[in-house]
């Protein structure tokens, strides 16, 4: 018997390669966003574009080539699909990435076939970014020409069974917390976005606060926030990851990385890869970083609230 829906949950995210071609495709489609380089001229923002892929392209293939040469947000985005599909009776559960398939078009193909007319976007970023959230919502939007009554989940960084899942999984990284010092890590920005009125980071500095009062029982030697992924001469947010590891000499350090919530190339290379070789340099004695949420069942209870579809 054919499953009746009447409602499409999406979750909205920014995709990662599966191979080289998706990997040009990726920063090909992030670089043409006009979210991402805000200029005026979509001639412009394309030549410059093609000359960024064409300049990074073989050097950030050779980091895919570290973790298994495919993103892991692919393979854990479909098990989270799929049990949150299993965990409704009457919502069809789906996905749409930004820059990678499935595209948002090809969602939309998807949810016409099952007859859904009303669909619920849950943007996969805790907190707002004109960037992400902003960017990946226009997409849908723009391809899906009004066929739907659409609901878009606002940032849920506050709701609180999804931070009770985050200090589960942050206590179950470590054994001794009191020996060590917990940063969380949040992708940066450059300056000038902030500057126009984003609240990524209000939001960010905002969600380290609830997190670390969770967190006090634990008796971390430290709390702290920190952006990642700093490229170009340009000011970008901070403090600096690179910059904030140099504190922690000798000492021991947890990352968790708080602006994602599945795991990418961001943390399984940046973070665990490039970072730790920093740390070592620096002579951090022992650097760890937790896992994001993925589809963890505290994760997935949480989305269940955040979503209120029931």
């Amino acid at each position: 018997m054919t499953k009746k829906y009447t409602k499409a949950l999406v979750l909205l995210n920014m995709g990662g390669a599966r191979n080289k071609n998706e990997l040009k495709m990726f920063l090909t489609n992030m670089f043409n966003d006009k979210n991402i380089l805000t200029l005026k001229s979509d001639f412009l923002r394309s030549l410059l574009a093609k000359f960024i892929v064409s300049s990074r392209l073989d050097k950030a293939w050779k980091n895919y080539e570290k973790i298994g040469d495919a993103s892991p947000i692919n393979s854990l985005t479909e098990k989270l699909v799929k049990y949150l599909d299993e965990g409704f009776e009457d919502v069809f559960v789906t996905q749409a990435m930004r820059y990678t398939p499935p595209f948002s078009s090809q969602c939309i193909q998807e949810l016409e076939k099952k007859g859904v007319k009303d669909v619920v976007l849950l943007p996969l970023y805790p907190q707002y970014s004109t960037t992400t959230t902003k960017s990946s919502i226009e997409d849908f939007k723009q391809h899906s020409e009004n066929k739907f009554n659409i609901k878009v989940i606002e940032p849920f960084y506050k709701n609180d069974k999804y931070n009770n899942a985050i200090v589960d999984t942050i206590s179950k990284s470590v054994e001794k917390y009191q020996e060590f010092n917990l940063i969380f890590s949040a992708h940066g920005l450059p300056q000038k976005i902030v500057d126009k009125g984003d609240p990524y980071q209000t939001q960010v500095e905002d969600h380290v606060g609830i997190l670390s009062k969770k967190l006090e029982e634990l008796n971390f030697k430290s709390i702290s926030l920190a952006y990642q992924s700093k490229v170009g001469p340009m000011k970008w947010l901070e403090p600096s990851l690179d910059e904030s590891l140099k504190k922690f000499k000798n000492e021991k350090v947890l990352i968790y990385p708080i602006a994602f919530i599945i795991d990418n190339s961001e943390t399984d290379f940046e973070l665990s890869i490039e970072y730790k070789e920093i740390a070592e340099e620096i002579g951090i004695s022992d650097y760890k970083v937790c896992k994001c949420l993925n589809y963890d069942k505290k994760f997935i209870e949480a989305v269940k609230s955040i979503v209120n579809l029931d």
